[in-house]
């Protein structure tokens, strides 16, 4: 078991205020700063998870040794492509209770080269995070998908932005990513993807598209669709302080489970409990290795 994770590399710099934000003037606050991104974070919960894993994303060219080490901490193989006019990604988090509002530069990560990457590193599974997306011909993610599946790897997809579908189209993000075998967006990008409501019809449509479905619902649990299966799987109680990296630790169990030959509902019960797990940690990682 060897697994591919392409997404982005980003410096999170998570806010989270002690009172209400007062404007034009200050508001005491807790100031965490650390490495993430969505792919790079999902990396980290499924080597802590003891999966293999090899990670390619973009950081501008001071930060090459900086992040391929942090990302080693984790026993994740790096394969970090420099930039040398972007500097790496950064995104401020803006945490009030469960809910965030993201403030986000893509840096370096716009860049990422998906053409250079060998075929040798597909394993048993493609990751690729939607961010990625975002400055990519689509063309270059289909090819990639292909690939992947000519090397029978299971091809796997998290959104990641319901307002980055809202600004891409929601149509073309599905045929961009057309292929997926295991497709994990929330509850609010499946809605924005079906302009649907209800967690099991959005599921169900977009069952249609993908073989399975894993529509994350934050403490809710998930809805699972596939093999002819459309199930509400809950979430175990937990004192969340900060929902950062929730579904990229749900997906990186979900994934694992699958890959052991696990069933659908098998998988998301595990997924559901490291989701729950990651709530009560800063930020979206794990503690490293």
């Amino acid at each position: 078991m060897r697994v591919l994770v392409v997404g982005d590399v980003i410096e999170d710099i998570l806010v989270t205020p002690k009172t209400q934000i007062r404007f034009d003037t200050d508001t005491q606050s807790e100031i965490h700063i650390s490495p993430g991104g969505s792919g790079a974070n999902f990396a980290c919960w499924l080597s802590a998870a003891k999966v293999p894993v090899d990670f390619v994303g973009r950081v501008g060219a001071a930060d090459i040794h900086k992040h391929s080490a942090d990302l080693a901490s984790y026993g994740i193989t790096a394969h970090l492509q420099t930039d040398e006019i972007l500097p790496t990604g950064k995104i401020v988090v803006l945490v009030e209770g469960n809910q965030r509002s993201f403030l986000t530069d893509r840096g370096a990560n716009q860049n990422l080269d998906f053409e250079s990457i060998p075929d040798s590193l597909f394993g048993s599974a493609l990751y690729i995070s939607g961010y990625s997306l975002l400055n990519a011909d689509p063309g270059q993610v289909q090819k990639l998908i292909a690939r992947a599946k000519a090397s029978n790897s299971l091809v796997v997809c998290d959104p990641g932005s319901a307002g980055f579908i809202k600004d891409f189209g929601p149509l073309a993000f599905l045929e961009a990513f057309a292929g997926v075998d295991v497709f994990l967006p929330s509850w609010e990008e499946g809605r924005v993807l079906t302009g649907e409501e209800k967690p099991e019809d959005i599921a169900g449509i977009l069952s249609q598209r993908f073989k399975v479905v894993g529509l994350t619902l934050g403490e809710h649990g998930a809805q699972i669709a596939g093999d002819d299966l459309n199930i509400r799987v809950d979430a175990p109680l937990a004192d969340s302080i900060d929902p950062t990296g929730a579904g990229d630790a749900f997906a990186a169990s979900f994934l694992k489970e699958l890959l052991l030959g696990k069933s659908l509902e098998e998988s998301a019960k595990s997924a559901v409990k490291q989701g729950a797990i990651a709530v009560t940690l800063p930020g979206g990682r794990p503690v490293s290795q």
